[in-house]
């Protein structure tokens, strides 16, 4: 199925539904075909077309659904696309010919939410007959559409949009459909553990112009703060502009408030319309609207990203509400994964306690608090500089005049994030958030260059330390004095759990499990105890190079992290770490554990050469290209256990629905058993690679025990862990590196 239209829902189940429409798509069928809401009317070039592009480019079968439902969308609308879509403007009648022009957006829709990665292009349909059709009514709007095309085309498409609306409306289609495996959404994707799937769905719709008068209107709205949870309306709006000036960061966005004094019945609406898609949803949202002449249109909906301590308020607050569709054991599940480990609050000391030793300092600034806590850290003013300052070990601000998917990569390692400009719904904001990033945005007197920033009178060069408080929006020079609590908003959520026998985890809360433990655990289904017998190393100097070829691959490793990955107990590794450290072979990492030194890296080096010809380079290859169908799979299971399908779109799993869960768990299992067998061979050739089965085994293990943490969490030696470590080191047994794999199409 290629096409698809808002206002026809599908009789499918909705993990299919999703998948197929993608969760924007989806949302706007929701709206337009289920509950009748005010959705400019248009159609979907589903997940399907988009593998069709990637396989065979542009099809005839792609021009005959594109043209399908641009003609559904002619007769719907009574407008007309241009003068040149199905048939000539000649062969076209009286009537037809003086019908509007029909102008469209077309926007990306992936089955996962990935804000801001994708392309979207507006104004679609302006050629010279159409603008000047346009201009006829409305001549500044005429001038400024055309003007938008013409960038947004030479941003996403990299030339000037076609004279011909059709040719602009085809290659704005593929330039979407490419976008979905571009850098910045493979980063992305890397960031979220998210699967390597370059696939999107395309919604095609109906223009709406937030810029047509002062009347007209274009903004972001949660039906709770997501920073908080508080239950008040929480948003951004921009008169007389497009949505893409919300989310871009680059203009100075109002709140809500200011859309309630200007046109105050349309935020009356907008605010109903919210409370009933969150009943429908059973959840925040966030909706994207556009108000035109006083007339409310809504864009998208789809369950709000929020920060942990904002989903821990939502959900004790919904299951309080006795009118709404949430009881307190489904409350407690959906954010089970946070009871377990509670979040923190952060907060500057001061000298009100005992435990205070110095007086808080005053900000310099004051910005929007866009993403909640304290991040301290080194000024970085380029994405480059974030990158090499994190790979030395340094916790980064990065801080930008306003992010763009560009950045993305560098806001994945960043500790907190400042920007110049943009609100509380711009890209910075909304990527913080879910990241749980602390993120303080709009800072207008923040005058930024490549080595430092001017603020407040003071020089803040690259490299000087800096505070940011994600919650008030408060700026320091310097390192702040914090301390740390449990946010309070668990405590409800707690007591529930006790009370209705809930448990929130099982197993040890250690940071690592060792792996020489393993042969007294549980087996994944398929494999025998004489295949995966841990081959312990009988001399020290086979657990140093151990050490190195995990170093090597790890970066930096903990002394836990080494004894999860190693075949040898805690103390053994301890002696053998602190004597390498001595000799100088390894070196402190910051912020802890250990790193291979430059003589430490030569011996990890010299002992890949040994490896490489212990397996041979055939042998070597042939494993890689092997790993590839397993690989896929665990990237597919991860982002099912994190990012379960509910409503509209995929959503943090929450891990209450038992039967999804149980069915991940079983796919891991037959993975696991598939992998390891698969590994047996290799292992003869090349010993060293059963501490992965071991390690894999171990994984798994406890995650059948119930301990969730095991999947996929970086902080314990997690299956995900695992399989990311033996990838890369098959990578480097092959003699290629992960970005050649990555370019190629065989790594995310």
């Amino acid at each position: 199925m290629l096409l698809a239209r808002f206002d026809r829902p599908l009789d499918l189940p909705r993990e299919e539904r999703v998948a197929l429409l993608g969760g924007k798509g989806d949302g706007l069928m929701r709206m337009a075909g289920e509950l009748g809401l005010p959705v400019p009317p248009g159609f979907i070039l589903t997940t399907r077309a988009c593998d069709l592009f990637r396989e065979y480019g542009w099809t005839d079968a792609l021009e005959e659904a594109l043209r399908a439902g641009m003609s559904g969308l002619e007769a719907q609308t009574g407008r007309r696309f241009g003068g040149c879509l199905g048939a000539s403007v000649d062969a076209r009648s009286t009537a037809d010919a003086s019908r509007a022009p029909l102008f469209v957006s077309v926007r990306s829709g992936a089955p996962v939410s990935m804000p801001g990665m994708l392309d979207t292009v507006l104004n679609v349909g302006l050629d010279a007959e159409t603008t000047a059709s346009l201009a006829q009514e409305n001549a500044r709007l005429a001038d400024e559409c055309r003007a938008r095309l013409v960038d947004s085309f030479q941003s996403s498409v990299g030339t000037e949009p076609p004279a011909e609306v059709w040719s602009q409306l085809r290659a704005a289609v593929e330039a979407v459909f490419r976008s979905a495996g571009s850098a910045r959404a493979n980063a992305y994707r890397r960031r979220e553990g998210l699967a390597g799937d370059a696939q999107t769905a395309v919604n095609i719709q109906t223009m709406v112009f937030g810029n047509r008068d002062a009347r007209s209107a274009t903004g972001v709205f949660f039906t709770r703060d997501p920073t908080t949870g508080e239950n008040l309306p929480y948003g951004d709006v921009l008169f007389q502009a497009q949505g893409e000036d919300v989310v871009s960061g680059r203009h100075a966005t109002q709140s809500l408030a200011a859309l309630e004094r200007a046109l105050p019945e349309a935020a009356r609406s907008l605010f109903a319309l919210g409370r009933m898609l969150e009943r429908s949803y059973r959840d925040l949202c966030e909706i994207e609207f556009t108000i035109e002449s006083g007339t409310l249109w809504l864009l998208q909906v789809r369950i709000g990203k929020r920060s942990p301590r904002a989903a821990l308020r939502i959900a004790a607050e919904l299951a309080r509400d006795p009118d709404f569709p949430l009881d307190r054991r489904e409350a407690v599940e959906r954010v089970r994964a946070l009871l377990f480990e509670p979040p923190e609050t952060t907060a500057i000391r001061t000298r009100d306690g005992s435990a205070v030793e110095t007086p808080a300092p005053a900000p310099i600034a004051r910005g929007l608090g866009a993403s909640p806590g304290i991040a301290i850290g080194e000024v970085a003013t380029t994405v480059e500089r974030a990158l090499a300052r994190a790979a030395a070990g340094k916790r980064v601000i990065l801080v930008r005049p306003e992010t763009s998917p560009e950045d993305v990569e560098g806001m994945a390692i960043a500790a907190g994030l400042l920007t110049s400009r943009g609100g509380l719904a711009s890209h910075a904001a909304v990527v913080a958030r879910g990241w749980g990033i602390p993120a303080v945005v709009g800072l207008a007197s923040l005058a930024i260059d490549e080595s430092g920033f001017e603020l407040a009178g003071r020089r803040i060069a690259t490299g000087d330390l800096l505070s940011i408080d994600g919650t008030s929006g408060d700026v320091y020079a310097g390192a702040l004095e914090v301390e740390r609590r449990v946010v309070p908003e668990a405590a409800p959520l707690l007591a529930w759990a006790a009370k209705l026998g809930i448990e929130l985890g099982a197993g040890e809360r250690n940071e690592g499990a060792s792996a020489a433990t393993a042969s007294s655990m549980p087996r994944t289904r398929g494999a025998t105890s004489s295949e995966l017998t841990p081959s312990t190393p009988a001399r020290d100097d086979d657990i140093e190079d151990a050490n190195f070829q995990i170093l090597s691959i790890k970066g930096s490793a903990t002394r836990e992290a080494l004894t999860a990955a190693l075949e040898v107990g805690v103390d053994d590794v301890a002696s053998i770490v602190d004597r390498l450290v001595t000799t100088g072979d390894l070196a402190p990492a910051k912020p802890l554990g250990f790193r291979a030194s430059e003589t430490g890296r030569a011996r990890a080096s010299a002992l890949l050469e040994l490896d490489r010809e212990r397996l041979g380079a055939a042998m070597a290859r042939e494993a890689l290209l092997a790993f590839q169908p397993f690989d896929r799979r665990m990237k597919n299971a991860v982002t099912d256990w994190q990012l379960r399908i509910d409503g509209a779109e995929r959503v943090a799993n929450d891990h209450t629905n038992a039967r999804w869960d149980a069915s991940v768990v079983e796919r891991l299992s037959t993975l696991c058993a598939d992998a390891e067998h698969w590994l047996i061979p290799l292992s003869e050739r090349l010993p060293r690679l059963r501490r992965y089965a071991v390690r894999v085994q171990a994984a798994f293990a406890r995650v059948r025990d119930g301990d969730g943490r095991f999947v996929a969490s970086p902080r314990v030696d997690s299956l995900h862990s695992v399989w990311f470590e033996l990838h890369e080191d098959l990578i480097r047994l092959a003699g290629s590196t992960r970005a050649e794999e990555r370019a190629a199409g065989r790594a995310g």
